[in-house]
């Protein structure tokens, strides 16, 4: 007698035969993931962060310990070894985005995060500038807004739209006709959402642009299952944490930002490492030309030649298969996800956004429900999945548009909440504050060391939490 998870897995060929022709994957994950097995890890976190192959590791530790790199910031041995890693590692870059160098300059930042607040801090906002962001926008990015609040310039949000969760058009499309003349105008969202896996268009760059707008593309989420060519698709900035993609290391992304963009940037200030010359005595500075300018202290040179090798991993498995890949098991486990009913009838499962791959990435927002309809508190199902060995994130996962459209708290509630603790406000505070009402969801996550085993388990926990089947 077949068991439950081959009989599922063949209904499951049967329904997506073009996952078999990912079959490369499933030998990549016994050799280059074989921790994820041998430790009986199901992972479903990969909007969190990448997994890292065992042979990346291997790679870059040979590679220290067969030179000695220095502080790059001289000529000498070391110094000239070390930046050469981060010369490597840049070229990389430019290479994995088809990012020409003479059109884009690629800055190294912590991470993603790092990028954005390097736009927003330099960005030349004033009074008569404006800045347009979505609901659907990761707190990294609605952080920009203080920056241009303490200029002085209007701050617009687009809304989104339920039940899909994307973005209004008609609305985006009115606001992006509104820039500011003879000033600059920023126009920040993401390719896709941290929080439920849409996929915004990048066709609005373009549009954008030709309306006088700047455009901030977060692609942090969406480059670890999806190609972004920069030589078709053009945003003035692109942030990019290299985590997110590869795994490790930790602690490193990336700002790709057009040259004649970066030129529009004022930093507020100086650093090691970003000037040609400063004087206490003369009371002057010159900043360095190029990304350097923007690379404050000494750079992480030892991890540079990890995120080569990084690269270098995923554009060997190629974004065709790891895509694929992903999109199958995502269907698949929407649709089961979807089935699940109570005796009674009711839904056990809400997925928030689209019930189909089109548009969206291996990124899923969801709650349970009891029989009676009551939402089942994220952090209790957060602390079943930890029993059995289940990685999966909840909470709003700093996206708190997202979530307040998705969880139907409206402006007049949080108005009204804020007004009461102007100062300080705990989540619990916040919780008591909205009748108690879920304050986030569950969220799985696909990724390049995803197999049909990982959602099918998830599925049954899914099953068991809900029906107790």
């Amino acid at each position: 007698m077949m068991d439950p998870l081959h009989e599922a897995e063949r209904l499951f060929l049967d329904s997506r035969p073009a996952y078999r022709e990912t079959a490369a994957l499933d030998q990549l994950r016994r050799s280059h993931y074989e921790q994820l097995d041998r430790f009986r890890h199901i992972y479903l976190d990969y909007t969190g962060s990448g997994l890292y192959a065992s042979t990346q590791i291997r790679e870059h530790a040979d590679l220290l310990l067969a030179s000695v790199p220095g502080n790059p910031h001289s000529s000498n041995p070391t110094s000239a070894l070390a930046t050469s890693f981060v010369e490597r590692a840049r070229q990389a870059v430019h290479r994995f985005f088809n990012a020409s160098e003479e059109e884009y300059a690629v800055v190294f930042t912590q991470n993603a995060t790092g990028a954005l607040k390097l736009v927003g801090e330099s960005y030349p906002f004033d009074r008569s500038s404006r800045l347009l962001l979505t609901f659907d926008n990761h707190n990294s990015v609605n952080g920009i807004r203080e920056f241009a609040r303490a200029a002085g310039t209007a701050v617009t949000y687009t809304p989104l739209v339920l039940p899909e969760m994307r973005i209004d058009a008609d609305a985006l499309s009115s606001h992006l006709t509104t820039p500011a003349e003879k000033s600059h105008n920023l126009f920040a969202y993401p390719a896709q959402s941290n929080f439920s896996g849409v996929q915004h268009s990048l066709d609005w760059i373009e549009a954008a642009q030709a309306r006088g707008w700047d455009v901030l593309l977060d692609a942090a989420a969406y480059v670890p299952t999806n190609k972004l060519d920069l030589s078709a698709i053009k945003p003035d900035f692109v942030a990019v944490s290299f985590y997110k993609i590869f795994g490790y290391p930790t602690g490193a992304g990336c700002l790709i930002a057009r040259r004649i963009a970066l030129q529009k940037l004022r930093r507020p200030w100086f650093s090691g490492g970003t000037i040609t010359v400063a004087s206490v005595q003369g009371d002057r500075h010159y900043l360095q030309q190029g990304p350097e300018a923007f690379e404050d202290g000494t750079p992480d040179y030892l991890s540079m030649p990890a995120i080569e090798i990084g690269l270098k991993h995923i554009a060997q498995i190629g974004y065709p298969a790891i895509h694929a890949r992903v999109a199958a098991l995502t269907g698949w486990l929407i649709e089961q996800l979807d089935d699940l009913r109570h005796d009674n009838g009711l839904p056990a499962v809400r997925i928030y956004g689209p019930l189909t791959t089109e548009d969206r990435g291996g990124t899923l927002a969801l709650n349970f429900f009891d029989e009676n309809g009551r939402i089942i508190d994220h952090r209790m199902v957060e602390d079943q999945a930890n029993c059995t060995n289940i990685s999966l994130r909840t909470g709003c996962f700093c996206n708190p548009g997202g979530g307040e459209v998705a969880l139907g708290i409206s402006e007049k509630e949080l108005s009204a909440c804020f007004s009461r603790a102007p100062e300080h406000l705990t989540l619990d505070d916040f919780r008591q504050c909205i009748d108690d009402r879920s304050t986030g969801a569950v969220r799985v996550s696909l990724g390049v060391a995803s197999n049909f085993a990982d959602v099918f388990e998830f599925v049954r926990f899914a099953q068991r939490l809900v029906l107790g089947k």
